[in-house]
């Protein structure tokens, strides 16, 4: 899995920073990529990277403050104009009233999309995803609206096998091979094939939290529990804690107290005030390294491997 922020900025969008949109692309793991949030412009932003939007299956919005969802029309539109590409259908997630606006904007725009949007209003916490790869869970946040923090967890994986050894042992390559991939003990040329003698250690998911605004919260520290990756919002720095307060927001110290707490790997801050500009974002991960050293502000367009 790889992340990457389209949009790091707070409120409005600035010359250094687009407004909230983040893809966690898992292309190896399921050949999709999900967006957290579409803040405006956020399909201009995909011009700049690698990422095709019919790779996007899934949208999670945080909540429906405009920096977080002004996006959504054109970038669900934009989608649909790729006619040389397979029309694929999407899920959106969200709180109440997501359907409503993407259905007004799109009816009131006269705006007809290619595939299906099927809507998933969340108002409470709790499991809104699961196949054979991957959970989501989402909880309930501190911002002056609903607010919605999500974590992803990737299943175990069954671990590699070792082909070679099975060849030295004496069973040919073929169908055999699958079905002790498969966990089932294989009879052949009187000998018996257990696949845990065979099979490595299975290979543990990873864990990506990503929260929406949200003053520092226990909330947050459940959802980012013993988590590879979390992108936790800094909108301040650490001196303006009361600021961060009175407007649901968090300080750089805040966010890294949380991934503290909560045990994580890495922490990656993002939702960031136009005010913090060249030294100053320097001092902002230094507020925030004294409390979690494994800690990085991101940048638009910034990308990094998970794990």
């Amino acid at each position: 899995m790889e992340i990457q922020f389209l949009g790091t900025g707070a409120g409005q969008p600035s010359k250094s920073r687009n407004t909230q949109a983040i893809a966690l692309k898992m292309l190896d793991e399921r050949n999709e990529i999900w967006l957290f949030d579409c803040g405006e412009a956020s399909q201009h932003q995909i011009l700049n990277t690698a990422i095709k939007p019919r790779k996007i299956t899934k949208i999670f919005i945080t909540h429906l403050h405009g920096d977080h969802i002004f996006g959504l029309p054109g970038f669900l539109s934009s989608r649909s104009f790729q006619s040389s590409d397979e029309q694929t259908d999407l899920d959106l997630y969200g709180p109440v009233g997501i359907k409503e606006f993407v259905l007004t904007g799109l009816r009131i725009s006269g705006s007809r999309l290619g595939y299906r949007i099927n809507f998933h209003e969340i108002d409470s916490a709790g499991k809104i995803f699961e196949d054979d790869s991957f959970e989501v869970y989402t909880d309930l946040l501190d911002h002056t609206i609903f607010c919605l923090g999500y974590r992803v967890v990737e299943k175990n994986r069954v671990g590699e096998l070792d082909a070679n050894a099975l060849k030295e042992a004496g069973l040919p390559f073929g169908p055999l091979f699958g079905k002790i991939k498969k966990g089932e003990v294989v009879a052949y040329d009187g000998k018996t094939f257990d696949p845990k003698d065979y099979i490595g250690a299975d290979k543990v998911g990873k864990i990506v939290t990503i929260l929406g605004d949200t003053r520092k919260t226990k909330t947050a520290v459940r959802l980012a529990w013993q988590a590879d990756l979390l992108v936790h919002e800094a909108t301040y720095e650490a001196s303006e804690s009361k600021m961060a307060r009175a407007h649901g927001h968090s300080t750089t110290k805040q966010a890294a107290d949380v991934a503290k707490e909560a045990g994580v790997n890495r922490l990656l801050l993002t939702h960031i005030s136009a005010r913090y500009v060249g030294p100053l974002v320097g001092q902002l991960v230094r507020e925030a390294q004294a409390v979690h050293a494994n800690t990085f502000v991101a940048k638009d367009l910034y990308e990094e491997k998970i794990g």
